[in-house]
C-alpha cells in the first residue's frame, strides 16, 4: 500500500458521530488525498479511526431501543467486520512504512471490548498459562530437554557400560517435566531412571553431572534455539490481550519456565502483561505444582484481584483442577492437542481451541 488512497474512512466522519439510524452501517471511503498532500502518520490514523469506532459503537448502543433486535445484531456484526478490515489495512500501512505492524491496532471503547472478550460481566482479570495458551514454546522446551538428556544418557552409558532408557519426548516430557521448574524436572527424570546425582551449585558448567549442571545445559540449549528459530505468539493471542487491555481487564501469566520474561519480550506480549509467576517465583515462594492451586493463586496476589472475579486459561486437566480448587469465576480449557475429552472430564466452564474462538463467538453474536 504505497499511498493512503486505499485507507478506509472509519465508521464516522471526524467531528460527526453517526446517527442512530446509520449506526453500524459500512462507512463510505474517503476520496484519495490530493497530490502533494502531507502524509498522515500511522499513529494519527490509528487514533482517529479508534475515535470514530468509539462513536459508532456508542451510537449503535444508543440506538438499541429504536432498532429491532435482528437489525441491531446485524449492524453490530457489520461494524465488527469493518473494524477488523480497517485494522488489517492499518497494519498493512504500517508494514509499508517499515513500522512494527504487530503493535499497531485499533482500540475500542472499554464496554465494547469487554463484550468481545466473551467473559462474564463480573470478571476483572485474567490469568493465562503462557505455553499453549499464548505462545507455542513447548516444542522448543521439549527439543532443549531432549538434547540435554540424550547427551547425558549417552555419555553416562558409554562411561559406565550400563544401559539406560533414553529420554522419550512424548511420554517423559508429560510425566516428569511439563509444568515443573527446571531443577524439579531434572530431579524427576533422573529418579525415573534410577540415577542419583549431586545437587551441585547454581554456577555449575552446563552439562556437568549435577542437577544444576543438567539444568544449566537445558537452559543453554533453549537460549540457542530461541536465537536460531525464534518464537511468536499464537494467532489471535495478541489481539485478545489487546482487547483485554481496552476493556481494562488486568492480565497475568503463569509458567514453570525461568525464561518467561524473555519469551514475553521476544513475542511482543510483555507490554500487555501486568504480572507473571515464573519458574524462579515458583521456587522462591515454594509453590506446589498443579493440580494444587498455589501458582494461579500467586498470580492473583500479584494482580491484587479476587479469584472469584478472575478467569483462568489452562491447557491440562491438572491446570483446570487448579483453577477449580482456587475458586476462579471462569475456568477456560484451551485444547491445542486434541485432548478435548480429557479436558472436559476435569470440568472446566468452557473448552476452546484458542483465544480467537472467544472473540469470534462474540463478534458473531
Amino acid at each position: 500500500m504505497a499511498t493512503l488512497a486505499r485507507r478506509p474512512a472509519g465508521p464516522a466522519r471526524a467531528g460527526r458521530g453517526p446517527s442512530p439510524a446509520r449506526a453500524g452501517a459500512p462507512a463510505r471511503a474517503s476520496p484519495p488525498p490530493r497530490t502533494g498532500a502531507a502524509r498522515v502518520g500511522v499513529e494519527t490514523l490509528r487514533a482517529r479511526w479508534s475515535s470514530a469506532f468509539f462513536a459508532a459503537h456508542a451510537a449503535l448502543r444508543a440506538a438499541g431501543g429504536y432498532l429491532q433486535p435482528r437489525e441491531a445484531a446485524e449492524r453490530g456484526r457489520r461494524l465488527a467486520a469493518e473494524l477488523q478490515s480497517t485494522d488489517l489495512l492499518l497494519q498493512e500501512l504500517a508494514r509499508d512504512r517499515h513500522l512494527a505492524a504487530s503493535y499497531v491496532h485499533l482500540s475500542i471503547a472499554p464496554w465494547a471490548a469487554r463484550r468481545l472478550l466473551g467473559l462474564p460481566s463480573d470478571v476483572d482479570a485474567c490469568v493465562f498459562n503462557l505455553d499453549g495458551v499464548l505462545v507455542g514454546s513447548a516444542a522448543l522446551h521439549l527439543a532443549a530437554w531432549t538434547e540435554t538428556f540424550d547427551e547425558f544418557i549417552s555419555r553416562r552409558a558409554e562411561r559406565t557400560g550400563g544401559h539406560f532408557v533414553p529420554f522419550h519426548p512424548r511420554t517423559d516430557y508429560r510425566a516428569h517435566i511439563h509444568g515443573k521448574p527446571r531443577l524439579d524436572g531434572v530431579r524427576a527424570f533422573l529418579a525415573s531412571r534410577g540415577i542419583r546425582l549431586p545437587e551441585g551449585e547454581p554456577g555449575d558448567a552446563p552439562g556437568a553431572e549435577t542437577v544444576h549442571g543438567l539444568a544449566n545445559r537445558k537452559n543453554e540449549a533453549l537460549q540457542r534455539l530461541l536465537r536460531r528459530e525464534g518464537l511468536s505468539a499464537f494467532e489471535g493471542s495478541r489481539r485478545y490481550l489487546e482487547t483485554a487491555r481496552d476493556a481494562e481487564v488486568r492480565c497475568a501469566v503463569v509458567s514453570a519456565s525461568a525464561n518467561t520474561a524473555a519469551i514475553l519480550d521476544r513475542t511482543g506480549l510483555a507490554p500487555l502483561i501486568e504480572a507473571r509467576i515464573d519458574g524462579d517465583a515458583i521456587v522462591a515462594e515454594g509453590l506446589r505444582p498443579r493440580p494444587a492451586p498455589d501458582i494461579v493463586l500467586a498470580a492473583c496476589r500479584r494482580l491484587d484481584v479476587d479469584p472469584a472475579h478472575t478467569a483462568v486459561f489452562e491447557t491440562t486437566p491438572a491446570g483446570v483442577a487448579a483453577g477449580r480448587a482456587a475458586g476462579f469465576r471462569l475456568v477456560v480449557a484451551v485444547d491445542r492437542l486434541g485432548e478435548t475429552q480429557a479436558l472436559r472430564d476435569a470440568s472446566p466452564d468452557l473448552v476452546v481451541s484458542g483465544l480467537p474462538e472467544l472473540l469470534d463467538r462474540k463478534a458473531a453474536a
